[in-house]
């Protein structure tokens, strides 16, 4: 969940005045107060009229985050003009305005213009579709094959140069991880594209990366859901967020065994390691009536069976609870992140713990916060 106060949280869940607001930024900033892009005949700090729009979060894609947004400012004169698709980004906030006029934001991060449209010309709204930052490292391929030695440095200086050849001046977050203290066993060589390369080695580690609401790349161990306590309670009645709810059963495309191979480079051994869902409580568990249903992984950058299970543990992780998936209409919590646990009660059922896997998130007074989560499962005591 992106930092907020109590006092947001309380708000949330009572009558509020809702904020948005959208601003055009040169790229590469950082932070939470970028400086605006002068529009000619616009806003001098770069602010954009928000007439309708959303951003969107899916955990699942390589791309986390899109903004979609209808706006109005004057039509590029040239090229190089503000609020063209040129390496352009606009920065969106969400937020509540209190009674004496105080307001708090929450940032959903910067956003890179990717089209720019207007249907009703010269003088009609102008649709802008954008992506994060994550879009400039999938874009920026590989113009010759890449070589990072095992003696040449340590796994988070590959990662820092990686990102920052597609991003000049980007700043990463390791968290907890000691990246600059992971090194490799072996060589490794980047080929054409650089996000499968950064996806594979993360993996490996049993880490994800994302570019947060700061715009920094931010790398994390993929959550064990079943173990998370919930951040964020979603009901129906009294002081309830929950506006409406969908729910669906399925084993398509379901797995509940991971197997992890290293194919190391070199003089070094395969490995292997497995991870399987043992949760009796779990209806995907690999010993009861589900059946064993494995999926495999391999990867250059495993070189110990250690390593191997705990990315193959981390696989599973992403994984825990898809069956049970349910879409979710609620008021919306700009707080809430991709992968926050949240309580979700129905005012029938019992509450149930989910793991939020997309999120929808309006940016008009009108419009409501869209979920979809899988449920979690939690281990037998």
């Amino acid at each position: 969940m992106r930092p907020v106060s109590a006092t947001f949280l309380n708000s949330v869940r009572g009558s509020h005045r809702m904020i948005a607001r959208a601003r055009l930024v040169a790229p590469g900033q950082t932070g939470t107060t970028p400086a605006g892009l002068a529009i000619p005949g616009g806003d001098p700090k770069g602010l954009l009229p928000i007439i309708g729009g959303d951003v969107t979060t899916d955990m699942t894609a390589d791309v986390q985050s899109t903004l979609a947004l209808t706006t109005v400012y004057p039509w590029p004169a040239d090229p190089f003009a503000a609020g063209t698709p040129y390496g352009q980004e606009v920065y969106v906030e969400r937020g509540i305005e209190y009674g004496l006029g105080t307001r708090e934001w929450v940032g959903l991060g910067y956003f890179r213009l990717d089209d720019v449209s207007q249907d009703q010309a010269p003088n009609g709204p102008i649709a802008l579709a954008a992506s994060d930052r994550m879009a400039q490292i999938r874009d920026a391929r590989n113009i010759s094959p890449q070589t990072f030695a095992a003696s040449g440095g340590s796994v988070g200086a590959c990662i820092d140069t990686v990102v920052q050849q597609a991003l000049p001046g980007a700043v990463t977050d390791y968290g907890t991880w000691d990246a600059y203290g992971t090194w490799f066993a072996t060589s490794h060589v980047m080929g054409d594209d650089r996000l499968p390369f950064l996806q594979d080695l993360l993996a490996a580690y049993g880490m994800y990366a994302y570019f947060d609401y700061r715009g920094v790349y931010t790398v994390r161990p993929v959550p064990d859901v079943t173990t998370t306590s919930p951040v964020w309670t979603i009901n129906a009645g009294r002081n309830g967020v929950l506006t409406e709810m969908k729910r669906k059963i399925s084993r398509d495309a379901v797995y509940n065994v991971v197997v992890a191979r290293g194919e190391p480079v070199g003089e070094l051994p395969p490995v292997q390691g497995i991870a399987y869902d043992n949760n009796p409580a779990s209806p995907t568990y690999a010993l009861g009536p589900f059946g064993v249903v494995p999926t495999y992984y391999s990867s250059s950058f495993m070189t110990t069976v250690s390593q191997c299970e705990g990315a193959a543990r981390a696989q599973l992780a992403k994984a825990t609870g898809l069956p049970y998936s349910v879409s979710l209409g609620s008021v919306p919590n700009p707080a809430l992140e991709g992968w926050d646990v949240v309580t979700v009660d129905n005012g029938t059922d019992n509450p149930e713990t989910h793991v939020l896997d997309r999120i929808t998130y309006g940016l008009t007074p009108d419009s409501s916060m869209g979920m979809d989560t899988r449920k979690q499962y939690l281990e037998a005591a």
